[in-house]
């Protein structure tokens, strides 16, 4: 049944939704101030011994994934941190490797700006056609990879990655130079094939052209997989794998644009899969941790989103077990952006958040700090705390100004210890700036 029937059918009078409004209105404050009023906590005596700077965070010596999940996309703190941690951990634990919630195609040309210095620390961020990253926080991150780079052996290089799948025209320019290197008459016919596809077009593509579409990249991978030796042979055994990774990322995509009703499944399936194969690819050339940075509801381990779908860290969990090392975030009092898609615009809202987990921390005199999970369990208070249900911060690049009244549209309940290992709060946050 259409809007326009339904409308119609359950058409009420001017004064019914007049009413029906003010009594949903009465129900939102009411359980807006009982919400509010529940699931804080007090402050404990002896915070300060159980949290540490981000620069003396442990990870166990066995891990090859450390996540960092960000509470909101849209915090200055939050972005720094990407920065903050991935220099303690390249001090601490050696890693070489960022992988970011972004796109793959567009990583892949970052990775080249850090590495050669082809263009500029902002075009390399604007290469991932995502808003959230356009920000002030991002390019000073990337242009700081780089100027790491020019100081340091080639041993000692660092490395950048997306292992995200939302786009095409980076991962599609990849494919299609390595054509253009292996195969020139391929390349023509492939071009040919693939000039509908782009970031800007993809929503307008019908079924049946992206059905075509997962034919004609399923016969790209084959005829890849069947050439390997002769291309390798013309190339290089590094950039055949990512003309080959780069024809499954697309392939992502067009799955996603085929299966809409399983968007968010799928997705975070794919991310996994493709956090895998960046994993195993810098392992084989000895770099044996990686970090990576993305939304929170990525990083946890425990699915706990309403959406009822199964995360990445649930699978990455279930693939390296102790060796996935998960450090969550939770903020007390945040100001962020995010892209109210109701009006088409970006925007600056503010929570204030409270359970007894982060209000255990809050007379802790820094503004930033991490509590690991093991050292918390020594404590018979916040042993109880992290392992029962807390609501957590959890917001979206889209939100709207009334999504704050009730706490269900701005945190997920979740058990700390199960969905983590430890915890970045933040006690006092501010917008990013989105630059346009």
């Amino acid at each position: 049944m259409g809007f326009m029937e339904n409308h119609i059918k359950y058409k009420m009078t001017k004064e019914k939704r007049l009413l029906n409004q003010i009594y949903f209105l009465g129900l939102v404050v009411f359980f807006s101030v009982l919400l509010t009023a529940c699931g804080g906590g007090q402050a404990i005596d002896d915070a300060e011994s159980y949290v540490s700077n981000i620069d003396q965070i442990h990870i166990p010596s066995n891990v090859k994934i450390i996540g960092f999940g960000e509470a909101t996309h849209g915090n200055i703190e939050l972005q720094n941190l990407k920065k903050e941690l991935f220099e303690a951990f390249i001090q601490n634990e050696n890693v070489r490797v960022f992988v970011l919630e972004g796109d793959f195609g567009g990583g892949h040309y970052i990775n080249e700006f850090i590495l050669t210095g082809k263009g500029t620390a902002e075009e390399a961020v604007d290469a991932l056609d995502y808003g959230i990253y356009k920000t002030d926080q991002m390019i000073d991150f990337i242009q700081w990879m780089h100027d790491y780079n020019t100081k340091v052996s080639e041993d000692k290089k660092v490395y950048f990655y997306g292992n995200d799948m939302q786009r095409f025209d980076y991962s599609k320019m990849g494919l299609l130079d390595y054509y253009e290197t292996v195969d020139v008459t391929k390349a023509k016919e492939y071009t040919e094939q693939l000039e509908q596809v782009s970031n800007d077009s993809m929503w307008e593509l019908t079924t049946k052209y992206l059905e075509e579409l997962d034919e004609i990249l399923e016969n790209i991978i084959l005829d890849l997989k069947s050439n390997e030796a002769d291309y390798v042979q013309q190339s290089s055994s590094d950039s055949f794998t990512f003309a080959l990774q780069f024809a499954q990322v697309m392939k992502q995509r067009t799955q996603l644009l085929l299966n809409e009703e399983n968007y968010m499944q799928l997705r975070d399936q794919y991310l996994a899969e493709n956090l895998e194969w960046i994993v195993e690819y810098e392992a084989a050339r000895g770099h044996d941790k990686v970090l990576f940075s993305g939304h929170n509801g990525h990083v946890e381990k425990t699915s706990a989103s309403l959406a009822n779908y199964k995360s990445m860290g649930s699978y990455l969990d279930d693939l390296y077990g102790a060796d996935y090392f998960a450090i969550g975030s939770d903020l007390m009092k945040s100001k962020f952006q995010a892209f109210n898609s109701g009006k088409d615009k970006r925007a600056i809202y503010s929570i204030k958040n409270h359970n007894k987990l982060v209000d255990a921390f809050k007379e802790v005199e820094s503004n930033i700090f991490y509590v690991g999970f093991d050292r918390a369990s020594e404590s018979a208070e916040l042993s109880d705390m992290i392992k029962s249900k807390q609501k957590m911060v959890n917001i979206g690049d889209d939100f709207r100004g009334w999504y704050k009244v009730l706490k269900m549209f701005y945190t997920i309940e979740m058990t700390p210890a199960e969905a983590y290992d430890g915890i970045i709060i933040i006690k006092e946050s501010t917008p990013t700036t989105v630059i346009e």
